[in-house]
């Protein structure tokens, strides 16, 4: 199986998976481990953030927070479907937005902070826009893949050892997985550069330098906090996407979700309420690829009695949202 870019290199293919498995790790610290200089790390992770689309960003973690995630099929007059899709984009309780279904719908994927923010999108906005024309809302209820594990990581471009090499050192007594009010401000610089050095988490805070890095350092290692990375597919030979939409028999949901976790080509799964219990995110090389996974390991699947299959049209936001230029 190819599993290597057409545009980038093996180098850059290792770069990202160094930055999933820490997402803070100096460039040193990569060049250590992918032995090759740190400023030969500098000007190849420059160049994905300029040409590959990367980002870097501290996220909440709501399974491990206890919070909601609701994932939201929008369904609307195709000549409103962008205008909706960036409003929802422009939100901070939305982690990624994308149009489906030939432009006339728009997922998002929301995770309000509070009941006041999920009431007023569901019950206020949303159903106040004129061009919308239905609205349909699954909760999801437990992950299976995703969140802090990357599909780079799929990519077995690093060894274990390598892997092990760039993990954060575990934090005994870390503690329960929680975010403070004090901590917003630290939280509001990560989640615009996960890379923040010190310095500047001080400087947006208050807070010493030493008492910054105590807490994030808790932060991370609790799990209320992890760095993720977004990046475009495409760059990697993939550039297809599609949601699927999977009903399986109630007894085989489990072991349906854990096989699907496994499987190359799902970069996120997760069990949600609704008449489809499982939503996941399929990356393939093409619609020829995308068909050979549903009509194998999917379509063979023990367990599995439904598939609706949505491809991307555009996705409009991954973890943070690039405006369009004018």
């Amino acid at each position: 199986m190819q599993k290597e870019s057409h545009t980038f290199d093996q180098l850059d293919l290792q770069l990202l998976s160094a930055l999933g498995a820490d997402g803070r790790a100096s460039f040193s610290r990569i060049g250590a481990v992918l032995g090759v200089s740190d400023q030969t790390v500098a000007r190849r992770y420059r160049k994905l953030c300029a040409e590959g689309g990367l980002r870097v960003v501290g996220m909440r973690d709501a399974y491990r927070l206890g919070q909601d995630q609701w994932m939201l099929r929008v369904r609307c007059a195709p000549d409103a479907a962008l205008i909706i899709a960036d409003a929802l984009a422009k939100r901070p309780d939305t982690s990624w937005v994308g149009l489906v279904s030939g432009g006339t719908e728009v997922l998002c994927l929301t995770r309000p902070r509070s009941p006041g923010d999920h009431d007023d999108l569901l019950l206020g906005k949303l159903p106040r826009t004129p061009s919308v024309v239905e609205i349909r809302a699954h909760q999801l209820l437990h992950r299976f893949y995703g969140g802090v594990n990357g599909w780079v990581e799929k990519l077995g471009a690093l060894t274990d050892d390598q892997i092990a090499a760039l993990r954060p050192e575990p934090v005994p007594g870390a503690g329960p997985a929680r975010i403070d009010p004090e901590d917003e401000p630290l939280l509001t610089v990560l989640e615009r550069d996960g890379r923040a050095t010190h310095p500047e988490l001080q400087r947006a805070t208050g807070r010493s330098e030493s008492a910054v890095k105590r807490r994030l350092t808790t932060l991370l290692a609790s799990g209320a906090v992890y760095i993720d990375t977004e990046f475009n597919p495409e760059l990697l030979g993939h550039p297809v996407a599609a949601v699927l939409w999977i009903t399986a028999a109630p007894a085989a949901l489990h072991s349906v979700g854990e096989a699907l976790a496994t499987h190359y080509r799902i970069a996120h799964v997760s069990a949600a309420a609704g008449p489809s219990n499982i939503v996941a995110t399929a990356l393939a090389r093409n619609t020829a690829d995308l068909y050979a996974y549903l009509s194998g390991p999917l379509g063979h699947l023990e367990g599995v009695q439904h598939v609706e299959t949505t491809p991307f049209l555009r996705r409009v936001k991954q973890l943070t949202y690039q405006r369009p230029p004018r």
